[in-house]
């Protein structure tokens, strides 16, 4: 993990900075047995740990007819941060690997990026020399991946590589590095009259593509970083094109106004993994009644990747020492989860 670390010594801040001025299952892949499985316990994945029982207990409490502390189903609001939470985020995060992509498909229709930097050493390979140009890098690299196009244009470009991408470790498609638990946890909260969202500081316009396939969660139930748009008449026909411009971050601070402007209910239950998850976590924690606050803690180096308070992607510090201060739930991989990826292990 250290080599990692030093390859992306770039703030958290800065990648969504870039990313958002140009972003932006229902299946569980379940088997019929597990499926069977489910019907007495909704989270076969887990281990009987005590991170379990308060989740389902917390449940209960909430949802249960004739519960004093039930809430009524349209209060029913959790909210999940994705990378780190729902997929994985290791070694880098899984939008940034696109844009990269992206930049070695444009490079025939851009000879001069030969010999200019960011590009020059992209092109090279030396991944580690182009982004040690920090935000200006960043910004360039994500400027020319996710501007100047349709709405609609980058949905399909972003269809096309989320269909055939692997991840570098494992070989698998990015859409298979899922947390199983995470994923019946979703259908579980959803069986019981919640309404679930995605608060990530990722391209609302980037994870709107795949959010209802892979988890179940529509695009009106995405709040993520975002781009300035403007409405153009093309051809006489009417488009929303991509501006290189700044409209929101949805990461820390940012959670909480994202949740507040686009569901307008303070959610009674969150769950994220890293810092940047904190305040959106607080925010649910603060509201009256009964709530429920969770993180996932990546304590797997076999399984996973073991990785927290140094890592320079999804590092987790300050809310670490938060939720073990508060009392709230933290999930420690390693321990509470029988499996993590619906494949296996890594």
């Amino acid at each position: 993990m250290g080599s990692n670390d030093r390859l992306f010594e770039v703030s958290r801040r800065a990648m969504l900075s870039a990313f958002a001025a140009f972003t932006a299952f229902p299946m569980l892949l379940h088997t019929p047995a597990m499926a069977q499985t489910a019907v007495t316990d909704p989270l076969p994945s887990w281990n009987d740990t005590v991170t379990k029982k308060a989740i389902v207990t917390f449940v209960e409490r909430v949802a249960k007819q004739g519960s004093p502390d039930l809430v009524p189903s349209a209060e029913r609001i959790a909210t999940f941060d994705n990378d780190g939470t729902l997929w994985a985020e290791q070694p880098m995060y899984f939008q940034l690997a696109f844009a990269l992509d992206r930049v070695k498909a444009l490079a025939p229709l851009h000879p001069e990026w030969k010999d200019n930097e960011p590009f020059a050493s992209l092109l090279k390979g030396d991944l580690k020399a182009a982004l040690g140009g920090g935000e200006a890098a960043i910004f360039q690299i994500v400027t020319v991946t996710h501007s100047g196009m349709t709405t609609v244009e980058f949905d399909q470009i972003v269809r096309d590589w989320i269909a055939t991408a692997r991840h570098p470790v494992t070989g698998r498609l990015y859409t298979e590095m899922v947390y199983q638990p995470m994923l019946e946890l979703l259908a579980y909260l959803r069986g019981n009259g919640f309404k679930t969202f995605i608060v990530s500081g990722g391209g609302i316009d980037f994870m709107r593509v795949f959010a209802d396939r892979i988890y179940g969660i529509p695009p009106e139930q995405i709040v993520g970083s975002s781009g300035k748009l403007s409405f153009e008449l093309r051809d006489g026909k009417p488009v929303l094109m991509k501006l290189p411009e700044l409209n929101f971050i949805d990461d820390k601070a940012g959670k909480p106004v994202g949740i507040q402007m686009h569901i307008g209910r303070r959610p009674i239950a969150a769950f994220g993994n890293s810092d940047g998850d904190l305040q959106m976590l607080e925010w649910a924690k603060g509201g009256a009644g009964v709530r429920f606050a969770l993180i996932v803690h990546h304590t797997d180096a076999e399984r996973e990747w073991a990785y927290d308070r140094t890592s320079s992607i999804g590092r987790l510090d300050k809310a670490l020492d938060t939720a073990e201060a508060m009392g709230w739930t933290v999930v420690d991989m390693k321990n509470d989860w029988k499996e993590i990826f619906p494949f296996g292990s890594k």
